[in-house]
């Protein structure tokens, strides 16, 4: 679990992280949204970096109620601001779904309604679903431009740096991850979701394409879509371009 300091009279940001994500990974762009006046909550889902893996296999749901312990034990029991990133989407959905009160803001970043999703790249969402990238750092350095697309296609600098933060999956955790979302769909809810949203989507992103953040903006009421041109890890490789965005849309 991580914190960054949240300023007088702010609320913390409540960061859900992609699929075998630890969070040392979010860290840079904890750091730059600091600088912005937003404080950051987030930590490893069982499983994953220094979070030991559950007994059995989990649901979305089950998720949603385990963070809301989370927050307690950080007495957190008021209203946060919620942003999901991909994988971690799928919960920030799930989560201010099951707890509207809990949620002031809603920010997804590059994601969708789940098992109704327009796929990606076939042969890119094969190698997604394979944690060897996050075990094996010369593994990563082959595929991650093709994986994430943007300028980590042009940049194998910036995905080095990308991937000296990289923590193998514990055990079954990534498994289980993978487990929870299947068959998991928010699109016959979404409309009753009246919290502001922002949805945030690359455009050149193999994993998501940008039309799942235009469904997921069509049917969110009052919802807001952002696009950038990078690929699926915007959020960290254009920290500084999505800051602002992002602070204006919390600060409302």
């Amino acid at each position: 679990m991580a914190t960054t300091p949240v300023p007088p009279g702010r609320i913390p940001l409540l960061l859900f992280n992609g699929i075998g994500a630890n969070l040392d990974l979010i860290r840079p762009f904890a750091e730059v949204m600091s600088e912005f006046g937003v404080g950051i909550v987030v930590f490893d889902v069982p499983g994953i970096g220094g979070s030991e893996p559950p007994a059995l296999p989990y649901r979305l749901p089950w998720l949603a109620r385990f963070t809301t312990r989370v927050l307690t034990a950080l007495g957190l029991d008021g209203p946060v601001d919620v942003a999901g990133v991909s994988w971690g989407g799928t919960i920030a959905q799930e989560f201010a779904h099951r707890y509207p009160t809990r949620v002031r803001h809603l920010i997804l970043a590059a994601t969708s309604a789940g098992s109704v999703a327009v796929p990606g790249d076939a042969r890119v969402l094969a190698k997604l679903a394979n944690p060897r990238r996050y075990a094996d750092k010369n593994y990563m350095l082959q595929i991650g431009g093709e994986l994430y697309g943007g300028r980590l296609r042009r940049e194998p600098e910036l995905l080095k740096e990308y991937a000296r933060s990289l923590k193998p999956p514990r055990g079954p955790g990534y498994a289980y991850q993978l487990l929870a979302a299947i068959g998991w769909t928010s699109f016959h809810w979404l409309r009753s979701i009246k919290i502001p949203t922002l949805v945030m989507m690359g455009t050149d992103d193999p994993i998501m394409p940008v039309i799942n953040g235009r469904l997921l903006a069509s049917m969110i009421p009052g919802a807001n879509l952002f696009t950038i041109d990078d690929g699926h890890l915007f959020l960290l490789v254009r920290a500084r371009e999505c800051a602002p965005i992002i602070e204006s849309f919390l600060s409302r």
